[in-house]
């Protein structure tokens, strides 16, 4: 099991593998080629993980759903993957949040990675959950089965405001029509959003992001990663499977998920003691601004968080150019 320097430490090496993520796949922003985005973003960070000491396994991967290059569940990471006494880690990603965001350059592309010691992290299969998100202060006001107008009433009673004051983020899909029309009817205002539940999720537990709950239908690794980030900032996920036909029914018992019916809980999804994660954003977004390009150098914007010890980092990075006449600007 990973000590809480071991993921002080590791927190910077994601942090790293972000970044450089986020930096491949900012090249590529408004191409219009989604594939390209995702590609040079796998890629980035499956070399910048290979350089970590670590005995890594991937148990959250991506790209199934759309055919897209993988990070593939199973798959071994790390410079000490072949060595039994290096610190085992499993690890979830999603190389680029947002491929059509970035591809467009549309607001809101980011890179995540979340570690936790061996077993710490839910082994989701790539398939759909319904999911709520809110933040610390409205954390065990909420029920999945609950109305839309029980939650939301439920959650402005502990933010002290208003239904009418609260945004709720949707994915702007056919399948939340209903969803849509019942958060209008109690006189919330709406965030429809293409793309990035997830980003969306971390920014409903950070306080000023004017994001104040994630409501509907997401992919269930991005929920596990949600879990991860809200472990560390006390926010709350509640989520249940959506099993598609028998085929993926026959998968998801395989990974040991039995009981499709079952609500999984912030720390069900993400049980580890001892979590990491990171996200670099990509693109301009709520929370994080995009990499910026500029003649000395590169600037990132990311999160850094850990369970234990608990912290939370906004990092500012600038990768200046290996050049002697090379300037550091202040903004």
């Amino acid at each position: 099991m990973l000590s809480s320097e071991d993921v002080f430490d590791l927190s910077l090496e994601v942090l790293k593998v972000v970044e450089d993520a986020a930096i491949a796949a900012a090249r590529t922003m408004g191409f219009g080629d989604s594939e390209s985005a995702d590609r040079v973003a796998v890629e980035s960070m499956r070399r910048v993980l290979d350089t970590v000491a670590i005995n890594g396994a991937i148990v959250i991967g991506e790209g199934e759903r759309d055919k897209a290059p993988m990070l593939y569940i199973g798959e071994k990471v790390g410079a000490s993957r072949d060595q039994p006494d290096a610190p085992a880690v499993d690890i979830a990603v999603d190389p680029l949040e947002g491929t059509n965001l970035c591809a467009t350059g549309a607001p809101g592309a980011i890179t995540v990675l979340a570690a936790a010691e061996k077993g710490g992290l839910l082994h989701a299969p790539d398939c759909y959950m319904e999911k709520i998100v809110v933040g610390p202060a409205a954390k065990g006001a909420v029920d999945l089965d609950a109305p839309v107008k029980h939650n939301l009433k439920a959650i402005a009673r502990r933010l002290q405001r208003g239904v009418d004051d609260l945004v709720v983020v949707v994915l702007d899909r056919p399948r939340h029509q209903q969803l849509i029309s019942d958060i209008r009817a109690c006189g919330a205002r709406i965030r429809l959003i293409a793309d990035g539940d997830l980003s969306a999720g971390i920014a409903a537990a950070v306080v000023g992001t004017g994001v104040h709950v994630v409501m509907g239908i997401g992919g269930a690794p991005e929920g596990v990663l949600t879990a991860a980030a809200l472990r560390c900032l006390n926010g709350e996920i509640l989520g249940r499977l959506i099993v598609k036909d028998e085929s993926q029914r026959e998968r998801m018992e395989a990974m040991g998920l039995r009981d499709h019916k079952k609500i999984y809980v912030t720390k069900e999804l993400a049980h580890g003691r001892s979590i990491s994660f990171a996200a670099c954003g990509v693109t301009e977004g709520s929370l994080l601004q995009g990499v910026r390009f500029f003649g000395d150098g590169i600037r990132t914007h990311s999160i850094v968080l850990t369970s234990n010890p608990a912290r939370v980092r906004f990092v500012d990075t600038v990768h200046l150019e290996n050049r002697p006449d090379v300037k550091v600007r202040f903004r």
